[in-house]
């Protein structure tokens, strides 16, 4: 009598990728500032859009930059080491849900809401903020990205100069001593009338710059685009 051939068992089912997290709602949105305002001296954290511009500014690198290397800068724009502390765990929870959430839409060449904030004039006396002043925080928060971690101004292509020259173009003059290189552009740009056309420039630049620094396979999908959403206001 012969022997059965052996069986073999069918290989076992690829686990399932974990479903991603929620975008972060108003509520935690607002919680993430309120922790980060809190932390003590000497730390000089980030705001919640000076955080988002600099998420940004990290993602659009040619190489991933490891949560380690980033975190520390979240809580202070020196790099400073965090004491830990159930505050800092929760910052560092949400911000990393931020940057997944920010990741996704940049790898899709999606619209995203960058969170670049209206103010509430009722709580301020002086003159109404333009919207290259409401945008400018966002805009610090992705140049400190790029000062900590150079490898994006490094590919030093020209394809870069238009939406980088978009961005810097709605800092102060001051605070362009190191974008000769874009003050050409910049000089043609007319600024955003509204804050809507500035939150547009922030996410077709950033869309624009992925597409050299982060480039996808041929024949992907063209850029999608929903509705903007902006967070709540808040006082200036």
């Amino acid at each position: 009598m012969r022997d059965s051939p052996p069986r073999h068992s069918p290989p076992a089912p690829a686990p399932a990728a974990a479903p991603p997290q929620a975008p972060l709602g108003d509520a935690e949105i607002a919680e993430l500032e309120h922790l980060l305002a809190g932390l003590p001296p000497p730390a000089q954290p980030l705001d919640t859009s000076a955080l988002d511009g600099y998420l940004c500014g990290l993602l659009l690198q040619p190489q991933p930059v490891p949560a380690v290397d980033w975190l520390a800068r979240v809580a202070d724009a020196d790099g400073a080491p965090v004491p830990d502390s159930a505050d800092w765990r929760r910052i560092a929870a949400l911000a990393r849900r931020r940057h997944a959430e920010l990741g996704r839409a940049i790898a899709e060449r999606a619209w995203f809401d960058p969170w670049v904030f209206e103010v509430d004039e009722a709580d301020d006396d002086g003159p109404p903020l333009t919207p290259s002043q409401l945008a400018q925080p966002w805009v610090a928060g992705f140049s400190l990205a790029l000062e900590c971690f150079p490898g994006l101004m490094a590919l030093d292509a020209p394809a870069l100069h238009e939406p980088l020259a978009l961005l810097y173009a709605m800092l102060d003059p001051e605070d362009l001593e190191d974008a000769d290189d874009l003050l050409p552009i910049i000089e043609t740009l007319e600024p955003p009338r509204t804050l809507a056309e500035a939150v547009e420039d922030l996410v077709r630049s950033v869309l624009l710059i992925a597409d050299v620094s982060r480039p996808r396979g041929a024949g992907a999908a063209a850029p999608r685009r929903g509705p903007p959403r902006r967070p709540p206001r808040r006082p200036r």
